[in-house]
């Protein structure tokens, strides 16, 4: 398959590369051909990491192609091939992704994998079919209830069972090893504001928003070693959007236009030349909003989700007591 991406926008600044500069770093979901995980590589690679792992699984073809493409601009790439929902996949990567980086474990990981849902009207019972006999209807509204189902099904399991493996894999590798390690949990703003009839998307992008915290909290003394931290993107165009690039029902309440590529990638890495403490646990949504003209202004803003616990009077008059 052809690579269809311009190498030359994804050299940025250097005060940008301060994040990635000599770091070995992981990338799961990186082998998609336009998409926003080989933004990422090529925005480490070519930006001064010292070694690039480009994950992928069916997509082998655009991935050989990223990892040929890096190299010969000089990077340390090499191809990591596993189901990050299958655990003997992840587990058999350990000691080859260690061996490429030359005995030590990765110490950028981005969690990147994910898949979307074509869509489907959640909780809505399936419109009428004239003529349509009793017997028949009960047949598609099994089949639509059963394929929707797997389809949110396949979402969850790649983004919360996927995420939860590769962190529990390499943090677990970064304090046997003695080594800092920090993670980005790439999210949605769909996390916090919900699109219609993508269930799975946005409850598992809303799940994943927790996982640095839940690391930070079971490391205890060894949570020093281990940061993370999550990032909400808005729709940035790639090959699961570009249908709807032009579709301002599904992206205008958000933005004036999709983002490019190789815009998320600067951004990301302006975030991630932030000092590590600065950004540890936190929540990080991208904002792109009107400028002058036909320009768009891209910043970023910190999500904070504080729980708010109310008594409730009816409750306390009547309590339980055993």
């Amino acid at each position: 398959m052809a690579f269809t991406v311009d190498l030359d926008a994804f050299r940025f600044d250097p005060q940008l590369a301060a994040g990635v500069t000599g770091r070995r770093v992981l990338i799961t979901g990186a082998g998609k051909d336009g998409g926003i995980g080989q933004a990422f590589a090529l925005a480490a690679g070519l930006n001064g990491a010292a070694t690039v792992g480009v994950h992928f699984h069916r997509s082998y073809h655009d991935g050989f192609d990223l990892v040929d493409r890096l190299r010969s601009e000089g990077v340390d790439a090499f191809p990591v091939q596993a189901d990050v929902t299958n655990m003997g996949d992840l587990w058999a990567m350990r000691s080859y992704v260690i061996e490429h980086m030359g005995g030590l474990p990765p110490d950028l990981i981005i969690c990147n994998s994910g898949l979307t849902e074509r869509g489907y009207s959640f909780g809505r019972a399936l419109r009428e079919v004239p003529d349509e006999s009793t017997a028949m209807r009960r047949a598609r509204v099994r089949q639509h209830f059963i394929d929707n189902l797997e389809e949110s099904r396949l979402v969850l399991d790649t983004k919360i069972d996927g995420f939860l493996a590769v962190t529990h894999l390499w943090a677990g590798e970064a304090v046997h090893h003695g080594v800092p390690v920090q993670i980005v949990y790439v999210s949605s703003r769909q996390a916090i504001d919900p699109g219609p009839s993508v269930p799975g998307y946005a409850i598992s992008n809303w799940a994943v928003l927790q996982l640095p915290q839940v690391l930070d909290i079971n490391l205890g003394r060894a949570a020093e070693l281990a940061s993370a931290c999550s990032v909400l993107f808005p729709f940035i165009r790639t090959g699961m959007t570009d249908e709807y690039a032009d579709n301002e029902k599904v992206f205008g309440r958000w933005q004036p236009r999709m983002l490019a590529t190789t815009e998320a990638a600067e951004a990301f890495l302006q975030l991630l030349a932030r000092p590590r403490d600065e950004v540890r646990s936190g929540m990080f949504e991208l904002m792109v909003e009107p400028a002058d003209g036909d320009a768009v202004q891209i910043t970023w803003r910190q999500v904070r989700l504080p729980v708010v616990e109310e008594r409730l009077a009816w409750s306390d008059a009547a309590p339980l007591r055993r």
